[in-house]
């Protein structure tokens, strides 16, 4: 699903899990795909740079408040528009711009809400295959 020069790294820690020991139980994979975050009064265009099973990090120089509910549109690189996830996501944490310029990573860690069965499975897949091509060595 992913595209040869798409580059998926393990992150340590979950965005969008409160709880400290529970932001270890999943790897997050670095990604550059874009995304669509639809809440009642903003439409943001950005980008996911990682993805876990429970959320995504999504750089913005405009993150939205903390616990803002918001519709998630996305798809990895090269998938079919009707393959895309249309998630409910929560803003769980953000890393505001600092007018001193020090932060080099601004955005929201939004956690998934509301999974069905079905959109968790898909989801999963596309983390293990993720996973997969992470570990695949390179001939080149």
């Amino acid at each position: 699903m992913m595209g040869n020069n798409e580059r998926a790294t393990p992150v340590a820690g979950l965005a969008g899990v409160e709880d400290s020991a529970e932001r270890r139980i999943f790897d997050r994979y670095e990604v550059e795909w874009s995304v669509d975050c639809v809440a009642t009064d903003t439409f943001l265009y950005a980008a996911i740079t990682n993805i876990s099973e429970m959320g995504i990090f999504v750089r913005t120089e405009s993150p939205l408040k903390l616990n803002t509910k918001l519709r998630l549109t996305f798809a990895p690189p090269g998938a079919p528009a009707s393959a895309a996830f249309q998630l409910e996501g929560c803003v769980a944490w953000v890393n505001c711009v600092r007018e001193n310029g020090d932060n080099p990573n601004p955005g929201m860690g939004i956690r998934f809400v509301n999974l069905q069965p079905d959109e968790r499975e898909r989801l999963v897949e596309v983390i293990r295959t993720i996973a997969y091509l992470r570990e695949v060595p390179s001939y080149s």
